[in-house]
């Protein structure tokens, strides 16, 4: 059957009352306490309920909007599953929430808790918990139909799995392989190795059971080789393995060793291995979290996991969409998911106010003419000589006219040459170019769209303008605070997860923060 509707009482007991007067911080609690029936709704309740099958077996499950509140507040307290579970029946402010008072009995058990979770995930579930938000922000602020003014930017989150070096990434997935015998015999894993003719794999530090200079090269690679006979040697002791199942899960771990082998290492002309020169296009970093990746938010600042992009309502305050990267994805890659999120909430977009990284999405090469972009332009750098910005662009007849008055048609997208002629009696030859051939100017494909940006932060108006992205910022910094700079899972759907009911704990932030204003005025 489904599960039932939730229908906690509206108005506060005595007990209530009391424990709401001592709450001096995290004022959250007391909100979902007072707005929890509006924000769970009938119809929000039947939604929520059809994530279940409609069944006449087994006992009805926990309402799902107690859950949905739970998972609310876990992101908040940033608990763990285990810990959901103590403050159900220890934090009074919980109980204040969930309407489980002085219960000495947990309301829900970890698995219903887990169970729900993987229900929010697999059916798309979290983004509509956003969704709700944002219904309930529009209807305090009492906005009716408007195009949305759009904010966009990123923050690093480091991942959660560890980051190791080739030598260690094979290790690591070689002792996880056979781990899954030794678990099943119920034996050790240095018995299980040396079975496997693979010693070095029962020591408690692969490098210490190595044991090299490794600052010699051919020591290094003596033992690159040492370690790829051990991947042999455990591949061929897994094939030997009777039980399928236990075969087959070992077997996992062994093709993340594949895996690392195939990217990193590479044989010589003289037949010696060696780790490969440079990094393999979305290299492996981890074996935990096969989604992570190397990657850069800027020159200065590496990062090792993903990147979290937040789009903001600029009036309403709210966010409206998140979205979740490895590292080293370029940002314009995370728009197509964005505006889907957005099309979902029907929501037509008028400005978008973004980081210059995304300049070559879609939401900016596909956008529509009544769309406007504001962002900082690439700077314009050619040395000592004429910047490109000293070239006169006529859009009407498609003509580039060069600080001398010489015309060049050109085409966006492609690049201009001035005559080698023209170039070497222009009296501004020093000024322009060195080239024997004489200058020329690449127009990028959207240089409309450059030139008009370079032009409005030239102004002291289009750059108060630009400020406006600022609160796209603050809105990270604040997600940020409770989703931390450390992913709390593994791959990139679970962060996203994560990072949504953490995009919901904001939002209602924002909500409360509106309605006292509401009240105020």
């Amino acid at each position: 059957m489904r599960p039932p509707a939730w229908y906690p009482p509206v108005a506060l007991s005595a007990a209530e009352q009391t424990i709401i007067k001592r709450i001096r911080r995290a004022k959250l609690f007391v909100f979902l306490r007072e707005r929890r029936h509006e924000i769970f709704s009938d119809a929000f309740q039947e939604e929520l309920a059809a994530l279940y099958k409609d069944s006449s077996l087994g006992q009805p499950p926990i309402p799902p909007a107690q859950l949905a509140l739970a998972t609310i507040l876990q992101a908040y307290t940033g608990v763990s599953d285990d810990e959901v579970i103590e403050t159900t029946t220890m934090d009074r402010r919980w109980q204040l929430v969930l309407d489980c008072h002085d219960c000495t009995e947990p309301p829900f058990s970890k698995g219903t808790l887990v169970a729900f979770r993987k229900r929010l995930i697999e059916q798309d579930f979290d983004r509509r918990l956003i969704e709700r938000t944002v219904e309930i922000a529009e209807q305090t602020k009492a906005f009716g139909s408007r195009q949305l003014r759009a904010a966009l930017d990123s923050s690093p989150l480091w991942g959660a799995g560890r980051v190791e070096d080739t030598y260690n990434l094979l290790g690591h997935a070689l002792r996880k392989a056979l781990g899954v015998i030794a678990r099943q015999q119920g034996r050790g894993l240095a018995e299980v190795a040396g079975e496997a003719q693979a010693d070095i794999l029962g020591k408690s530090s692969l490098k210490a059971a190595l044991d090299c200079d490794w600052d010699d090269p051919q020591a290094r690679r003596e033992a690159l080789a040492k370690v790829l006979a051990t991947l042999e040697a455990v591949e061929a002791y897994l094939e030997q393995q009777p039980e399928e199942r236990v075969r087959t899960i070992a077997q996992e771990s062994l093709a993340v060793a594949k895996a690392v082998r195939t990217q990193d290492v590479e044989t010589r002309a003289d037949g010696q291995v060696a780790l490969r020169q440079g990094v393999a296009k979305a290299r492996r970093i981890s074996v935990e979290d096969g989604e992570m990746r190397h990657g850069r938010k800027s020159k200065s600042e590496r990062v090792d996991g993903y990147k979290r992009h937040v789009v903001r309502d600029l009036d309403l305050e709210v966010v409206r969409a998140v979205g979740l990267t490895p590292a080293n994805q370029p940002e314009a890659e995370v728009t197509d998911a964005l505006l889907a999120d957005l099309q979902a909430q029907q929501a037509e977009v008028g400005e978008w106010q973004i980081d210059r990284a995304y300049l070559s999405s879609r939401l900016v090469q596909k956008r529509g003419a009544d769309v406007k972009i504001f962002c900082k332009a690439w700077p314009v750098r050619n040395g000592t000589h004429f910047p490109k910005t000293a070239f006169v662009l006529d859009w009407e007849k498609q003509l580039l006219h060069c600080p001398n008055h010489v015309t060049m048609p050109f085409k966006p997208g492609g690049t201009v040459h001035f005559p080698t002629e023209a170039c070497a009696v222009c009296p501004l030859r020093e000024r322009c170019t060195t080239s024997a051939n004489g200058r020329s100017v690449s127009i990028h494909p959207d240089e409309r769209l450059l030139q008009e940006l370079r032009q409005r932060q030239q102004t002291a108006v289009g750059r108060a303008k630009l400020r406006e992205r600022v609160a796209v910022e603050h809105s990270l910094a604040h997600i940020g605070r409770w989703q931390g700079d450390r992913a709390r899972y593994c791959g990139t759907r679970k962060n996203l997860f994560d990072l949504r009911r953490c995009a919901v704990v904001h939002n209602l932030h924002v909500i409360a923060r509106l309605l006292d204003k509401t009240k105020a005025a």
